[in-house]
This record gives C-alpha cells, structure tokens and sequence, in this order.
C-alpha cells in the first residue's frame, strides 16, 4: 500500500456517501478502515499462484437423486375420497368471493 488511510480521506468518503459523521467518529472509522485495507493488502501480497480458482473452497457435487418414473396413486380412487369433483379435477371453493 503507498500510504497509509488519513482522516481527510475518510472525511471524503463520508461526503461522497453523503454521511455526517462526527470527529470522534472519523477518528475510529480511520483506524478500522486502515486496519482492513492492511488485511488486504496482506491478503494480496500471497502468492496464489498454485491455487485454481473456486467458487467454493469445500467440493461440492450435485444432491438431487436422478428422475425415475415410478407408479403413482390411482386417479379415480384419489378423486373418490375428494369432498367435491369436477371434470376429474378436485373442486375447490374460490379464493375470492365463494363461500366453501
């Protein structure tokens, strides 16, 4: 890093952010946000050449089991034990307007 964060930049950045922030205030921010950027500057000085880039750091394969066509419940049967049918459909009272 060329230098190290100042108060006058944080105060720029709090303007340009539009913030109103107090001299206390600019005072911490300078020192957290000083203390990250040395973290990432530390961070970037690693070598990573040998690493491949990931999405993740953990492997990770697909979860879902493949589609296999199994039999299901018998339509008549299902709709037989329905409270009310229509056109080989469950009929179902309107969400707006029909009482049940």
């Amino acid at each position: 890093m060329p230098e190290r964060l100042t108060r006058e930049d944080v105060a720029h950045v709090a303007y340009l952010a539009r913030l109103d922030i107090t001299d206390d205030e600019i005072e911490l921010y300078t020192e957290q946000l000083a203390a990250v950027l040395d973290h990432a500057a530390d961070v970037a000085a690693l070598d990573t050449s040998g690493v491949p880039p990931t999405a993740h750091p953990l492997p990770i394969s697909n979860v879902l089991r493949d589609d296999v066509v199994t039999p299901s419940l018998d339509r008549d049967e299902v709709l037989a034990q329905a409270p009310a049918v229509e056109d080989q459909r469950f009929r179902v009272p309107r969400i707006l307007g029909e009482a049940p």
